[in-house]
């Protein structure tokens, strides 16, 4: 996160925002900039990916579902942009721990152990280390003790579309997203990958919920699409992962995606509508 904030420092906090006489490694300076940074990056990434998700990816069809609720699109952003500022206070103070200097991000490819195979090595360790434990955190959420405290709000959108992918309780999202931010503090990790990384993160976040159950038949068991993540939402036990199926399939609870055998969303809507027009 370094390097976000130093090139906001040099091109736009320290020539505009702040007094010359506050110095740019100052602690509560690199907070309050952290936490600007950090609400306005969530913002535009949410609002930016998931409108193009929404416009150009998302089946509009599927708001013809018997589930789909009124006024659910506006009612899943008011709900994101009301969290979103609330999570991003513990997010912050890991941020500031990585600027600070206590996690394990470099700078330069040379600085990696393993060069440019440790690069490639970290970010498949990444995308592993993360779906192993946002699968089990989010089997927690699903605790009938803690369901309803954290995790409930997200499953009010049961047909979602790309703007519930941050519409959870503050709670909620912070958990799940914590695996993200606690890699680097135990991996070696370079912070060009990680930056990237993060956003690859919010695309897939979006994407699981952009309702495009299209899915390369090779990948069908292995990678944990928009139609296994419906069915999470549809059906509640089943299909936890965030980016592969190995997790549910270890942990007894992976379901064959409904809208790849005739039985999906889309399935009950042309149901319905052929009723309606026999009707």
């Amino acid at each position: 996160m370094d390097l976000v904030l130093n090139v906001a420092d040099y091109y736009v906090l320290t020539p505009y925002v702040y007094p010359s006489s506050w110095p740019e490694d100052e602690a509560l300076r690199q907070i309050i900039s952290l936490l600007l940074l950090t609400n306005l990056g969530a913002a535009v990434l949410y609002l930016g990916l998931g409108a193009i998700s929404y416009f150009f990816i998302f089946d509009h069809n599927l708001m013809k579902h018997p589930h789909f609720l009124e006024n659910q699109v506006w009612r899943e952003i008011k709900y994101a942009m009301t969290s979103l500022p609330w999570i991003s206070i513990p997010t912050v103070a890991l941020f500031f721990a990585e600027v600070r200097g206590y996690s394990k991000l470099y700078d330069n490819v040379s600085d990696s152990p393993l060069g440019w195979p440790g690069l490639f090595l970290s970010m498949i360790s990444f995308l592993l280390f993360t779906d192993m434990c946002i699968y089990w955190i989010h089997r927690f959420l699903h605790h009938k003790l803690i369901y309803k405290l954290f995790h409930k709000p997200h499953h009010l959108w049961k047909i979602p579309t790309p703007f519930a992918s941050h519409a959870f309780h503050p709670v909620d999202g912070f958990m799940q997203g914590l695996p993200y931010h606690i890699y680097p503090f135990l991996f070696p990790l370079h912070k060009v990958l990680y930056l990237a990384l993060y956003i690859f993160v919010n695309i897939w976040t979006i994407s699981i919920h952009d309702g495009d159950y299209r899915v390369p038949g090779g990948l069908i068991t292995i990678i944990n699409g928009s139609a296994h993540h419906t069915d999470h939402h549809l059906f509640f036990d089943c299909n936890y992962g965030q980016y592969f199926t190995l997790w549910d399939r270890l942990g007894g609870s992976y379901r064959h995606p409904s809208a790849l055998m005739g039985k999906g969303p889309h399935d009950l809507i042309r149901k319905l509508q052929g009723f309606l027009i026999i009707h």
